[in-house]
């Protein structure tokens, strides 16, 4: 199993990487044959992240080699022979959302009539392009206005028109819901037949048995494992990422002494262009899910109740109070915690610190006058640190360091960090390890405990089954309750429509 096959598409043997005194990689290797789907998994930290920077060419090796169809991978200065050999679609796009569809398909590369851009024949080769490899995008479209899933499509496409037929999908399904998921497997599959090859980096296991033929393991910075996805049962690759026997995770519920408890949140005929009279109530030290497709509302709705955006009808009150629509600042103070959906662009500020960003909402109560007393923010962000479990050198390390699930944390500490009354979580677990998923949602089952009352809006059962119920929307209306204990085929029905015209 470790003697590569000669007829090996990609190749890395051998792979370091130190930072200083850090090793990132400390035994990185990598086999990918021509035409298939290769999943690369592994905790944050095993090392992925940077033996893709090494197969993109974007670092060297410190020691190791790399190959591409036999041949030693180009020089690291020579980008048009990486961009003809490899491409990494990032869980980020890196599209310029401002320009066309057409304009970021040959982005410094436009056809030329004499010293001007040709932009029929700049229209006409991205048609081309996109008829070639069957993505149905209207070229003239601004990016910015394209679904998750097209966007990705036209980073592919970019890919291979620069000749690469090796393509890194980092973290792909993220930011999807099943039918996009769904369809992203249907075009990979068809680009597979195509003579395309894909490296699949995804922490949602299922999905590397849905479409991967091989998976190799990371952990620690060193190759543990490659093997068919068809030979590695499920709990063997968990137990190679972890390094121990992880066993599904079923807490128990306290959905009756929640439902005895009092009204913390209470929405009647909330309404907007996503969804329609909506009612719901989530009781103190009750945890409350929102399932639902990408076109199902839930996300409007959850950004409704976290201040992010203002219905056109209805009313939301936190006990007391109404809240305050449309304004984040009123919403925080009113006694709402949020973690939104994207950490990149929602979540973080990636210029400050771990410290900085934790204690953001908490500024006004660790000073006064707008003084903020160094001691007392250092204290605070520790404490949060530790609360959560963020594996950091301290409160002042840059949170662009971080990896995917610390950086998670971080957003749920500052939503912690004013001890909200009620709790807005979406896709609290996009994009994270195993092992920071857990640690995530035993946040949840604190909050809990705490009395604090939770929403829960996300695509993972796993997140789903910490509820104690589940709404399910569909086409922005409230289509079916499911109570704790349901049943995976269940709840996808419902949120597929199956079981409700």
């Amino acid at each position: 199993m470790s003697t590569p096959p000669a007829e090996a598409l990609v190749e890395a043997r051998g792979i370091v990487k130190r930072y200083g005194p850090t090793t990132a990689l400390a035994d990185g290797r990598l086999t990918v044959l021509p035409g298939e789907s290769h999943a690369l998994v592994g905790r944050n930290g095993a090392g992925k992240s940077t033996l893709v920077n090494v197969l993109t060419g974007l670092q060297a090796p410190d020691e190791g080699t790399v190959r591409f169809d036999g041949e030693p991978a180009p020089a690291l200065a020579d980008r048009d022979a990486w961009r003809r050999r490899v491409a990494c679609v990032y869980q980020k796009p890196t599209v310029v959302p401002e320009l066309t569809v057409a304009e970021n398909l040959f982005i410094n590369r436009q056809p030329l009539k004499g010293r001007l851009i040709s932009w029929r024949r700049l229209r006409a080769e991205a048609a081309q392009l996109l008829d070639t490899w069957d993505v149905r995008v209207d070229p003239e479209a601004r990016t910015a206005d394209l679904k998750v899933e097209d966007r990705q499509m036209v980073e592919i496409a970019r890919a291979l028109s620069f000749g690469a037929r090796f393509i890194v999908l980092d973290e792909p399904t993220a930011q999807l819901d099943n039918r996009e998921i769904e369809r992203l497997f249907t075009r990979m599959r068809a680009l597979q037949g195509s003579g395309v090859t894909f490296l699949f980096i995804s922490h949602h296991l299922q999905e590397v048995y849905e479409v991967c033929q091989t998976v190799t393991v990371l952990r620690d910075a060193r190759w543990i494992v490659t093997a068919p996805v068809a030979e590695l049962p499920r709990a063997a690759l968990v137990e190679a990422m972890a390094g121990e026997s992880v066993a599904d995770h079923r807490p128990a519920h306290a959905a009756a002494a929640a439902a005895e408890g009092p009204v913390v949140l209470d929405v009647r005929g909330l309404a907007s262009d996503a969804y329609q009279d909506i009612a719901l109530s989530v009781r103190r030290g009750e945890v409350v899910g929102l399932a639902g497709s990408s076109g199902s509302g839930k996300t409007e709705l959850a950004e409704a109740i976290a201040g992010l955006r203002t219905p056109t009808a209805g009313t939301a009150r936190l006990e007391d109070r109404d809240l305050p629509f449309g304004d984040v600042r009123a919403t925080l103070e009113a006694g709402v915690g949020c973690v939104p959906r994207d950490r990149h662009d929602q979540g973080l500020v990636p210029g400050m610190t771990i410290g900085d960003n934790t204690t953001l909402g908490v500024l006004d109560r660790l000073g006064r006058f707008g003084f903020v007393a160094p001691d007392r923010k250092r204290g605070f962000a520790t404490d949060l640190i530790e609360r959560l479990d963020i594996h950091a050198e301290g409160p002042d390390q840059p949170v662009s360091d971080l990896s995917g699930g610390n950086a998670q944390k971080v957003v749920m500490a500052r939503a912690l960090a004013r001890d909200p009354r009620l709790l807005v979580l979406i896709n609290p677990t996009a994009g994270v390890d195993v092992k920071s998923k857990e640690s995530l949602l035993a946040r949840v089952d604190a909050a809990r405990e705490d009395g604090t009352a939770v929403l829960v809006v996300s695509d993972e059962l796993d997140d789903l089954r910490r509820c104690d119920r589940v709404l399910v929307l569909f086409h922005g209306r409230v289509v079916a309750e499911h109570p704790a204990g349901w049943h995976d085929h269940e709840l996808i029905a419902s949120i597929e429509g199956v079981d409700h015209g």
